[in-house]
């Protein structure tokens, strides 16, 4: 790609939603990059929290409460979309207005949704990226070599132990008002997609469709395609105890599903452990010839750094190697990277196209369910 803004500058940049994971990360963050983005304007719902974040930030940053004035705002080039739910709609408007986007997960209930967008970017020249921030780790890239030396691969194994959400973020500091207008709230356009993308499963397959798979299992799907690429995935068996046709759970469930990821088995569960603290995650690949464990850190946590373990035989000796990731989290380098997309005509790593192939997974989990 060509840069599509010659920029000497910092980056304008707009954030829509300005919830948990704008405080606790990406506010954080873009303070940190300072140097290659200028926050222009802030926008939510609540016009207090607006204001607030907006005054101590730092600069002359606007806010509003209608992602319309960001999105209409010359002095913003690109948008940082954070609102809850999936975000497809809103980077539509982004894109139709000349923006470039960056949307957090979950990106699009429909694989049509994502692969429209990311046509609609390409004819309008601007950059669409999905922020799977695991994606970014770069150990990511360390862990793509090791499987050369693993064999033939045999079965890939993802655990996630989730925990309640309060502890995850109890030392994060987390402003929340009541002065958001329920009118302005509309979810409409959420439950179509949902429908669409589920059929008439019902509950409790919806609920766990939005809220955990699209919610949390949607980056276990974005790992495996950065280590193993696009490979087919088929899901040919999913359990969780306790579902009852047209009853929605009132806790999130433990998650089992098999299936083959090309040639190899896989294994994913998901569990939520709500009286223990610690988040788990673990992508463990077992080849022929060796073994390789990655271990994610909890998101919420700034300086907390992926773990890799590749056991191997070399020379008929065997061999153990451990890494620890860079102290910059996954978040800042998928910044790093929407920049560099932006001002330099870097490819987009994680492509809305992608976020296609995660969604159609997803569905599969949760039409086996049912």
């Amino acid at each position: 790609m060509t840069p599509l803004i010659e920029q000497e500058s910092p980056m304008r940049l707009g954030v829509i939603g300005l919830g948990l994971i704008a405080q606790a990360v990406h506010l954080q963050n873009l303070q940190t990059l300072r140097e290659k983005y200028q926050v222009t304007h802030v926008c939510d719902l609540s016009a207090t929290l607006a204001a607030q974040v907006a005054a101590e930030y730092g600069g002359p940053v606007r806010h509003s409460t209608d992602a319309a004035e960001v999105l209409a705002d010359p002095e913003v080039d690109a948008v940082l979309i954070l609102t809850p739910g999936t975000h497809a709609y809103l980077a539509r408007r982004a894109l139709e207005a000349g923006k470039h986007v960056l949307a957090e997960k979950p990106f699009a209930h429909t694989t049509a949704e994502c692969l429209e967008l990311d046509a609609l970017a390409a004819a309008k020249g601007l950059v669409l990226q999905v922020a799977y921030m695991k994606m970014y780790d770069p150990i990511m890239a360390r862990a793509r070599a090791e499987l050369a030396g693993l064999g033939a691969l045999r079965l890939v194994r993802v655990t996630v132990l989730h925990p309640d959400d309060d502890p995850q973020f109890a030392h994060q500091r987390h402003l929340r008002y009541g002065d958001v207008d329920p009118a302005a709230v509309d979810t409409s356009y959420e439950r179509a997609k949902a429908a669409e993308a589920v059929g008439d499963l019902g509950e409790p397959y919806v609920s766990i469709y939005t809220n955990v798979l699209q919610g949390s299992v949607v980056h276990e799907l974005s790992v495996l395609r950065a280590l193993f690429g696009e490979q087919p995935l088929t899901i040919a068996h999913a359990q969780a105890a306790g579902l009852k046709p047209g009853v929605k759970l009132e806790e999130p469930p433990q998650l089992q599903a098999l299936g083959t990821l090309g040639d190899a088995q896989l294994s994913l569960s998901w569990n939520w452990l709500p009286d223990f603290p610690d988040y788990g995650e673990e992508i463990a690949v077992f080849g022929s010839a060796g073994r390789l464990y990655l271990s994610m850190p909890g998101p919420y946590l700034r300086d907390a750094r992926a773990e890799l373990v590749v056991e191997s035989v070399q020379g008929g000796e065997r061999a153990t190697t451990r890494l620890v990731s860079d102290h910059r989290t996954g978040f800042v380098h998928e910044l790093l990277a929407f920049h560099a997309s932006v001002t330099e005509g870097a490819p987009v790593l994680s492509t809305a196209t992608g976020a296609a192939y995660d969604t159609a997974a997803l569905q599969q989990i949760a039409r086996s369910l049912a």
